[in-house]
């Protein structure tokens, strides 16, 4: 077996043809039943008009939001000496934009409203003003990992 460690390369992400963004693009991604892109493509495009038309410049919006939703901290189960125990850890810059998107996504899945434009869309503007489940989501996860600070020096 090697004793190198292997680095992953990840595949270039493309900006999205409309706004030039790789978030955008991500999103889209994330949304994406399938592989049926040009559907994806035309609810985010939606969802970025319903935001422009509520809150303002969609681009920004969708930024704010993601900062406000991505976690710093999260939880990760160790297990030592036949005890499972939860390690608060860190989260890479790559994951905290990868968890906020997924949270986003699936708490609009969730919501009770007709269609998921408008879901995504209302969504991302809760975020964008710090409600919303999404955001509850961080709040519980920074919670979490505070409740389990003491066990912090488990950290691998």
């Amino acid at each position: 077996m090697s004793r190198r460690k292997r680095v992953l390369k990840r595949p270039k992400i493309s900006p999205d043809p409309v706004y030039g963004s790789v978030l955008v693009s991500r999103l889209i991604n994330k949304i994406m039943y399938d592989g049926k892109k040009t559907v994806a493509e035309s609810v985010i495009y939606q969802v970025m008009d319903i935001i422009k038309e509520k809150v303002g410049e969609p681009l920004e919006v969708l930024e704010k939001a993601i900062e406000n939703v991505a976690p710093e901290v999260e939880v990760r189960s160790r297990r030592v000496g036949g005890a499972n125990y939860q390690v608060p850890v860190e989260v890479r810059q790559e994951r905290r934009i990868s968890l906020a998107l997924r949270w986003l996504i699936q708490m609009a899945r969730e919501r009770k409203e007709k269609g998921i434009a408008f879901k995504l869309a209302n969504e991302i503007i809760d975020a964008y003003n710090k409600t919303g489940n999404a955001y509850k989501k961080k709040i519980d996860t920074h919670k979490m990992a505070e409740a389990n600070r003491a066990f912090a020096h488990l950290k691998w």
